[in-house]
């Protein structure tokens, strides 16, 4: 599953973005687990979930800041 861009992410509500975050960790701890047990064929998938997850949140640190000012 492709991420969608930064751009894309700025366009969602904070609510919708919390809840893909909170979807993203589900995912990649399942896709740990996995992997742990059965090698992935991919495990580049690993490195992306872990980044989708840092997008997800420096967009919401980002939008946090911009409200404190």
């Amino acid at each position: 599953m492709k991420m969608k861009n930064q751009e894309e992410l700025r366009e969602l509500p904070d609510k919708d973005l919390k809840e893909k975050l909170d979807a993203e960790v589900i995912e990649l701890n399942q896709l740990r687990i996995n992997h742990t047990i059965t090698p992935l064929d991919n495990s580049g998938l690993l490195r992306e979930k872990r980044r989708n997850i840092a997008r997800i949140k420096t967009e919401l640190r980002a939008r946090e800041l911009k409200k404190d000012q």
